[in-house]
């Protein structure tokens, strides 16, 4: 039995981890920015505690609680994160700034708060949420993508500092999840710069948007990917489970897990080939403008 600690457990990944790391015997904290969210799990026998992963206070507070209620916290699952979507030149920098907020600089502060406990204890494990999305680039999300090839290279020398302690440091690295992430990531690119104030849209059209036809592409790429042929290629929140599960109870996990066949063959593609190619290959299956 592991004491384990799961962010954003309010819907997807992290409340299909939070209920399999339950029933499979482990002590588990679900959290989230709003509680209330979390009723359910509560029944189903998780502990719950209110964390919002871009407050100093309410993370302190969090791991505070479990090291206190149960002496020690054996994993940490940073799972919380959104996907920021809409062309660079339209996103603002205080987008920017909360995309890294949360998807960053909450996860590095959550490792450094537990660290302290399991270095002291010679033991623990920290498991990153990270996406196919860190190691490849896709139209659309370029804030998404840096965000997580940022958690990749901290994950990545983490990993090297901490060993010698007992602790692993493990990366999820999902393809396209079948969750609610995919309708935020499309709400954050139709309220981009709609009237192309920021990308110089003609001042007489107030509807004019020079990214306009690059982003209706983008949308209908998700439309395929969700629910179109390519569907059934898409994998589900409690797939991903399964594997967070294997990386906190197996005695030795891999550095890193890449779930599904889509996500091996997009981060294949992107390692071999060259980048005009690679980029040739995008626009036509994203079918850009």
């Amino acid at each position: 039995m592991k004491v384990v600690l799961i962010t954003g457990c309010s819907s997807g990944i992290g409340e299909a981890t939070a209920r399999r790391l339950s029933t499979t015997g482990h002590v588990v904290y679900a959290s989230a920015r709003r509680p209330e969210t979390l009723t359910g799990l509560a029944a189903d026998g998780c502990r719950t505690v209110p964390l919002d992963v871009t407050d100093e206070d309410s993370m302190a507070a969090a791991v505070r609680q479990v090291e206190q209620e149960q002496g020690r916290l054996d994993v940490l699952v940073n799972n919380a994160g959104y996907g920021l979507y809409g062309p660079i030149e339209q996103l603002s920098p205080g987008e920017l700034r909360r995309q890294f907020e949360t998807n960053v600089f909450g996860l590095v502060r959550l490792c450094q708060l537990v660290l302290p406990g399991m270095r002291a204890r010679g033991a623990g494990r920290i498991i990153n949420v990270s996406s196919m999305g860190g190691r490849t680039t896709l139209p659309g999300g370029g804030a998404y993508h840096a965000s997580k090839y940022a958690v990749e290279a901290l994950s990545d020398a983490l990993r090297i500092e901490v060993r010698r302690f007992g602790i692993d440091v493990v990366l999820i690295e999902p393809g396209i999840v079948r969750t609610a992430w995919s309708e935020a990531a499309l709400r954050h690119q139709a309220a981009t710069d709609p009237a192309g104030e920021l990308s110089g849209g003609p001042a007489d059209s107030p509807v004019a948007d020079p990214y306009g036809e690059y982003k209706e592409a983008i949308s209908q790429s998700f439309d395929r990917a969700y629910s179109g042929p390519l569907a059934r290629l898409s994998i589900s929140a409690e797939t991903v489970a399964r594997v967070i599960g294997r990386a906190c109870d197996t005695p030795r996990p891999k550095p890193r897990y890449l779930i599904s066949p889509m996500a091996r063959t997009l981060v294949t593609a992107k390692r071999l080939l060259p980048d005009r190619a690679h980029d040739r290959l995008l626009r036509q299956q994203y079918r850009l403008p």
